[in-house]
């Protein structure tokens, strides 16, 4: 297996936990000088999204079972697997967001629902065509856990 090892950083945005409101929030994911050229980012700006996969670094347990999304006791005890709260296993993130400016290795962006400090692990540009197909569902109760996330 190849060892995966962060390749930038996010910066700006938040500092500190907070569960909605995350679609205001503008940083900056800074890429890694000693991993990429300046040219690794030639043509993203054609791309008005990016996903963003990157470690959700403060997370301090681990969930391998069950629990209520958020805490919410209203919620339904659903498996970590079944969320996307920060406690999984590997502490990963994926967020689609908006993409402002390319700036040589620096990448401004909207939405992304990463502290400032997290480890960006990759960016990849967002495709429609890799985008669902079909209808899409869920939980009645996660559209009421997302109404004020973005």
């Amino acid at each position: 297996m190849h060892p995966i090892s962060p390749i930038g950083v996010v910066r700006g945005g938040r500092e500190q936990v907070h569960e909605d409101g995350w679609g205001t929030v503008v940083s900056h994911v800074d890429l890694d000088p000693a991993v990429f050229e300046v040219s690794a980012t030639s043509g993203l700006d054609a791309y008005s999204h990016v996903e963003v996969i990157f470690a959700f670094h403060l997370a301090k347990r681990t969930c391998t079972g069950t629990q209520h999304p958020r805490g919410n006791t209203d919620w339904p005890v659903s498996g970590i697997l079944a969320q996307r709260a920060p406690n999984r296993p590997n502490h990963l993130g994926v967020t689609v967001c908006a993409l402002a400016a390319v700036e040589g290795l620096t990448l401004t962006v909207h939405g992304l629902d990463a502290l400032a400090g997290s480890p960006v692990f990759d960016v990849k540009p967002y495709l429609p065509e890799f985008a669902p197909r079909g209808e899409v569902r869920g939980p009645a109760y996660a559209a009421e856990l997302m109404r004020g996330y973005f």
